[in-house]
């Protein structure tokens, strides 16, 4: 479509704003008060509540690692081992399951976990094997890794 004159333009672009303010309002229906009425109220509100929806996203995924984490030391302490042991322990047999799913197994398939964890604790004692070497101590020297 080719206007002629600048007054022609800007006339046709007068729906375009109607979609775009229907739009914003459309975002503010729920807000309280005059925000979800008024125009120029509504597009601060929107905006802003768009970057708390940002922020919470990024909050949410943190807060959800720490339940899985939490969950995970709280399952780890019923086999006698603490969380920082088990995650490190499972890295090394090169176990590939995440925090995630470790919780889930955790909650749904006590099991399961219970035979990660048993898989762990032969790594940590293999560790302490290893550390000790044939069992016997340097002469003068004191080790703080003991063996039951």
């Amino acid at each position: 479509m080719v206007f002629l004159t600048l007054s022609c333009w800007i006339r046709n672009r007068g729906p375009d704003r109607y979609w775009k303010v229907q739009e914003v309002l459309k975002h503010a229906r729920h807000f309280r008060g005059r925000k979800n009425r008024c125009y120029s109220l509504a597009v601060r509100a929107v905006r802003r509540a768009f970057v708390y929806a940002t922020k919470a996203r990024r909050l949410k995924k943190r807060n959800m690692r720490s339940l899985w984490i939490s969950r995970i030391a709280a399952a780890s302490r019923e086999h006698g081992m603490k969380y920082p042991a088990l995650m490190h322990n499972l890295i090394k047999t090169n176990v590939q399951v995440n925090r995630q799913v470790l919780s889930n197994l955790a909650i749904t398939e006590p099991r399961s976990f219970l035979s990660l964890a048993k898989l762990a604790r032969a790594r940590q004692e293999e560790g302490f094997r290893a550390a000790l070497g044939d069992g016997k101590d340097p002469p003068g020297v004191l080790s703080r890794v003991f063996l039951q």
